[in-house]
């Protein structure tokens, strides 16, 4: 009997993909759209304006009230169809086991007004907010450089002039 050995790396890769993939079928078979479906709804929808926020910003409950109330969504009619609300509304509800679970509704459901947000960026200067690039603290593309992808590492941070 011959043994291979296989990268540490590729074993959890495998985990990961054989732990996604039942739901995944599942959901398919059963006429459900599936979570990558999903996932692609919610950035098709949301990205037309801003970027997707990635759902750990703000907790489930403040997703529901903003899923909730798209024909007023910030000051804009951002109306889907009752079966996208839906979809997306669960999704957006499914937050893991981490920060966002935890963290207390910002004033308003507004990510820019939560304590982590308003912590994070302590040092930016009102003023900053202002430049004609940014606009706009929710902007959050104008000085993260992979905010697009869900990557808000201060290595990518490029503040525009």
């Amino acid at each position: 009997m011959q043994f291979t050995l296989v990268p540490r790396h590729l074993v959890c890769v495998a985990a990961v993909i054989a732990t996604l993939m039942p739901p995944i079928a599942a959901a398919e078979s059963e006429g459900t759209p599936s979570r990558v479906d999903v996932l692609a709804k919610y950035r098709q929808e949301c990205a037309t304006c801003h970027i997707a926020y990635p759902r750990d910003m703000l907790p489930a409950a403040s997703w529901q009230r903003i899923v909730g109330n798209l024909q007023h969504h910030f000051g804009t009619d951002a109306s889907l169809d009752a079966d996208s609300v839906r979809q997306i509304s669960a999704w957006l509800s499914e937050t893991s086991a981490g920060e966002a679970a935890a963290r207390a509704a910002p004033p308003e459901d507004r990510i820019t007004r939560s304590r982590w947000f308003r912590q994070e960026h302590a040092e930016v200067p009102a003023d900053t907010w202002k430049r004609p690039m940014i606009r706009s603290a929710s902007n959050c593309a104008a000085c993260h450089t992979r905010a697009e992808q869900g990557n808000f590492n201060e290595h990518f941070i490029r503040i525009p002039q």
